[in-house]
């Protein structure tokens, strides 16, 4: 089941996607006000029962898509996680004992069709494309081969950066990775029941038509299971938290010259089995 969180009319809800429109499953489950609360709950299955036989309640067109989980406690992020990153780094190094990791705000994302900003304070706006893991249960100290279990479901992000502001401080990405507005996650949660996890998952990012990103999840570093068992060892995970997976090689820091995105620019993150993440550029106003 695809479940989407978003705004029609000034009110927020959530429901199940079936085709061009969205199961209003606030409106048909009104204990639940939010995707969060069902996570919280554990009330996936009693979601997919309430959207049996019945048809979209309004048009995916006629509604603004949020982030899929508005509001969640934690987002990490994960750092060079694809097996050929090194050398885009140039760094001839051994490959990492343990990820790469830190946080991002939610207020740093949008969502699907919705603009990614552009700061006056700086022209170096990437984007990274990623897979999203969504946290279904509580978990601390996660044995790797049960971790998967701990997903609800898969989105995607644009993990928008600006590149000098990256790189501020000495030993911190934080200040780069949090400009309000300059990354997105959506369009919507693909339940993981939907997705085969013996398969590798392949990931593009296209630029204006461009594809500039293009690999799959068989060159993870540390997959979606050794993820979870390394950050449960020393922090709790809680239904809701995103786990934003790492970028392939491709971002536009990486060109020479590098391809920074401007204004007009549209950002297509895709994965077959979770579908397409699409914002346009926008200078902030």
């Amino acid at each position: 089941m695809k479940i989407a969180s978003y705004v029609l009319r000034g009110r927020r809800s959530f429901g199940a996607v079936l085709d061009n429109g969205i199961v209003d499953l606030r409106a048909r489950v009104p204990r639940f006000k939010s995707l969060l609360d069902v996570l919280k709950a554990g009330a996936l299955e009693e979601m997919k029962a309430a959207a049996v036989g019945v048809r979209p309640d309004v048009l995916l067109s006629d509604v603004q898509l949020l982030p899929p989980v508005v509001a969640p406690e934690k987002i990490l992020c994960i750092g060079v996680n694809y097996a050929n990153r090194n050398a885009e780094y140039k760094d001839n190094s051994e490959q990492s004992t343990y990820p790469s990791m830190f946080f991002r705000v939610p207020e740093s994302f949008v969502g699907h069709e919705q603009p990614i900003i552009r700061p006056p304070e700086s022209e170096q706006l990437d984007y990274e494309g990623e897979i999203v893991l969504v946290i279904g249960r509580h978990g601390r100290r996660v044995p790797k081969d049960s971790a998967l279990g701990y997903i609800a479901g898969y989105t995607l992000c644009n993990e928008g950066t600006i590149r000098d502001w990256v790189r501020h401080a000495k030993f911190n990405v934080t200040q780069g990775k949090n400009w309000d507005a300059t990354g997105s996650i959506g369009p919507w949660m693909v339940t993981a029941d939907e997705i085969d996890p013996g398969k590798s998952l392949h990931l593009t990012t296209k630029v204006n038509g461009e594809i500039r990103q293009d690999d799959t999840t068989a060159n993870l570093i540390f997959d979606f299971g050794a993820l979870i068992a390394y950050i449960t060892t020393f922090m709790s995970i809680k239904p809701g938290d995103l786990i934003v997976s790492g970028t392939p090689v491709g971002a536009g820091a990486r060109f020479d010259p590098p391809r920074w995105l401007v204004p007009g620019d549209i950002v297509e993150v895709s994965v077959p089995e979770i579908g397409i993440l699409r914002n346009r550029v926008a200078d902030e106003t």
